[in-house]
């Protein structure tokens, strides 16, 4: 199994009230280094303008890349840059083009980008919601144009809707998209009658959900969906903030609960894509359930 990350992704600060704080990646990072000794560790590129343009209109990557940066830069009431943001972003989204071309290759059958800022707001058109690119996005979207995949799945578990990922791929066949997500949370989308051409899931947990719920709503719904696409390569949002312990959110799951969905996704990866599983950092915004979700996660990856 390979992590993939970048120093400069510390770089980016959006203020020392933020929750989206460099802390957040220092936690997930020493809790993987010191569990697990033996993972191979590797630089996040930079990501390339063609990269981004496969999901992002120019207009927002020009504002994202060359607009002035005095301290700090608000791109939207939640979404602030300062001046490492955007060396952080670039190395974000080249973290999971990387880790695809790795997977790919089969150098290892399982990746991990441990990076942010993180990605699945941000949609063509808007950096929003502490995302400035959309990483996950880039990913798929090089997957499915360099490497010529017919059936590329993005499964969001984070505990707010990836809008802008299921917004650039709602007309696109070629990639699945499945959520689980707590209603009544921003951004306020991920209707279970969102279906884009077919290719889109969205299950909804009232505040209160805990384990078994969740873990039903995989098993029963989203991961039989899963199987019948058959997917050729399997990427994950992996957002921890459906922890019981994080401050911006209301369910109640555990690390074991991620740990268990991650191993489930594996066996299905195993079925139809060569076991090749990519997972890139979402969420999640207490740093003792970061640690303890990242490492059921990554344990489940290996």
């Amino acid at each position: 199994m390979l992590v993939f990350t970048h120093p400069a992704c510390l770089g980016h600060d959006p203020g020392p009230d933020h929750p989206e704080s460099p802390a957040r990646l220092e936690a997930v990072c020493s809790a993987l280094r010191a569990e697990f000794p033996d993972l191979e560790w590797r630089e996040a590129p930079l990501a390339k303008l063609g990269d981004l343009c496969r999901v992002h209109d120019r207009d927002m990557i020009d504002a994202v890349l060359e607009g002035p940066i005095d301290g700090y830069r608000m791109l939207d009431v939640d979404t602030v840059m300062s001046p490492g943001s955007r060396a952080a972003a670039l190395r974000a989204a080249g973290a999971g083009i990387a880790a695809v071309d790795a997977v790919m290759a089969g150098q290892a059958a399982t990746a991990f980008c441990a990076v942010r800022p993180p990605g699945h707001h941000a949609t063509a058109q808007a950096s929003m919601g502490f995302c400035l690119f959309n990483n996950i996005a880039v990913a798929a979207a090089h997957a499915r144009d360099r490497h010529g995949l017919e059936r590329v799945a993005i499964v969001d578990f984070d505990v707010h809707h990836g809008n802008g990922t299921q917004a650039i791929f709602e007309r696109d066949p070629a990639v699945q998209y499945l959520s689980t997500h707590e209603s009544g949370l921003y951004p306020h989308s991920g209707s279970v009658y969102e279906r884009g051409v077919g290719n889109v899931h969205n299950a909804l947990l009232p505040p209160g959900s805990g384990g078994f719920r969740f873990r039903n709503t995989w098993e029963d719904q989203m991961l039989p969906l899963l199987d019948a696409f058959r997917p050729q390569l399997l990427l994950v949002s992996a957002g921890f903030d459906a922890h019981m312990r994080d401050p911006q959110a209301d369910l109640m799951l555990e690390a074991e609960d991620f740990g268990w969905l991650t191993a489930e996704l594996r066996r299905i990866a195993d079925r139809h894509a060569g076991g090749r599983v990519v997972s890139m950092l979402e969420g999640g915004y207490d740093l003792v359930a970061l640690r303890e979700s990242s490492v059921a996660h990554v344990q489940a990856l290996r």
